[in-house]
């Protein structure tokens, strides 16, 4: 290995290492690589900034955030619960149920997991307490759950993801609805025996007066995903377009329906979102100094050539993948490692004949996986904090949870065809 290529891997690590923020990092060790080792201009280095910012998918990210925190501000997630709740509320082991239902509801409009932590989990945890479930089961379930805020769509990682691989946009979010139906199957059964065996009491089934008067109230609520999805899908408009028109559904509601956030309250929710989105942008410009690093050096393609030469097995190449990735989770967040490692990974693909929107849905559930895996997860860190226990308690808390998570992913990983059934059956997606 070039020695240079050892420095740079160096110098990448030192800075995480010394707590510097992920974009400082990348930024900083890109150009060195660009300025010191390639000997480009320091011009270019400016020239790649402004191209990463100048990339028109960038603004379904923002309008997600901003829709993301409407919701939060408001009452729509207390009602997308209330919903969950009156559904599967009265089963054995229903309330843990209808905070997995829920994340799958907040999910399909926030597009985020960090946000699905606070804002479902930061709700959940305390009102399973009170209702009697074991505390260590409850930190776990609703620490775990808010993947599903990366995986059913819209999701932020895949929107990324598309813009570096330029994969269908639309086709793309269409390979997380199965995945995350299977992991609300899989988390709400786990819940269901897990409680039955510790002795739960059904709680009494609500009437069909009462079910009917609580959809009532959250009809709007629940109207936003089929927004979001029936104006994408029915060509009415496109993702971009769905985001804008639901921040402005989602205030709308708020303020002239339900009447929980007043129109002070406009300015500090948009002033907050646009906080986190510059977050996300500085990332996305780090990233993108690094990458371009990456593409001079050549390295994509000459980590392809050992890869091939030592893995012949797709199959081999997808499981090490997986391992690699859950790690690599773990210490580094979703956005910066899918725009660092999707142009790595694009070149091996097409050797071993792996279609993209396959791995794409691989790679979210991984790093979404790794939000939650000890140690470093930050997952596990913001339900610490929120039930004011250490990281090994809540490390103990998930392991279950990881566990059927990890299956799921393996059995995803192993059959694409499951991943790729509604792209095809939709767009007639060839992959």
């Amino acid at each position: 290995m070039d020695n240079s290529y050892l420095l740079i891997f160096a110098l990448l690590l030192g800075c995480l290492a010394s707590t510097m923020p992920v974009f400082m990092a990348l930024f900083f060790t890109g150009t060195v690589g660009l300025v010191y080792l390639v000997g480009i201009d320091p011009q270019i280095v400016v020239e790649v900034l402004y191209r990463s910012m100048d990339k028109f998918a960038l603004v379904v990210v923002m309008f997600f955030v901003l829709c993301g925190n409407i919701m939060t501000t408001g009452s729509i997630v207390e009602k997308l619960i209330k919903t969950a709740n009156v559904l599967v509320g009265h089963l054995p082991g229903g309330l843990a149920m209808a905070g997995v239902l829920a994340c799958g509801f907040f999910g399909a409009i926030s597009g985020s997991t960090v946000a699905t932590v606070v804002a479902i989990g930061g709700f959940m945890i305390p009102a399973l307490i009170d209702n009697k479930y074991d505390e260590k089961f409850s930190v776990g379930l609703m620490t775990t759950a808010p993947i599903l805020g990366v995986i059913i769509p819209p999701s932020i990682a895949m929107i990324l993801y598309a813009m570096v691989s330029n994969d269908q946009l639309e086709a793309l979010f269409l390979t997380g609805f199965i995945p995350g139906l299977f992991i609300i199957l899989a988390m709400s059964a786990y819940s269901y025996f897990v409680c039955k065996k510790m002795g739960m009491t059904k709680r009494e089934r609500p009437s069909s007066k009462e079910t009917l008067s609580v959809l009532k109230e959250s009809i709007w609520a629940l109207f936003l995903p089929i927004l979001i999805f029936g104006g994408i899908y029915s060509g009415l408009f496109t993702a971009n377009e769905a985001a804008v028109v639901a921040c402005f559904y989602a205030f709308f509601v708020e303020i002239a329906i339900h009447r929980d956030m007043k129109v002070s309250h406009i300015k500090k929710v948009i002033v907050s979102s646009a906080v986190t989105s510059a977050t996300l942008l500085v990332i996305v410009a780090g990233a993108s100094v690094f990458g371009e690093y990456l593409t001079f050096e050549q390295i994509p393609g000459k980590i392809a050539t050992v890869v091939v030469e030592n893995i012949s097995s797709p199959w081999v190449f997808l499981l090490s993948v997986n391992i690699l990735l859950l790690f690599i989770g773990m210490f580094m967040d979703i956005i910066s490692a899918t725009l660092i490692l999707t142009p790595i990974f694009l070149p091996l693909l097409s050797k071993f004949g792996i279609d993209t929107m396959h791995f794409g849905l691989l790679m979210t559930i991984n790093l979404g996986i790794g939000y939650c895996t000890p140690p470093l997860g930050v997952s596990l860190y913001i339900t610490g904090a929120t039930v004011d226990r250490n990281i090994i308690y809540v490390s103990k808390a998930v392991m279950p949870f990881l566990f059927i998570q990890i299956a799921i992913l393996l059995v995803l990983t192993f059959w694409p065809d499951i991943v790729l059934l509604l792209p095809r059956l939709i767009y007639g997606y060839g992959g």
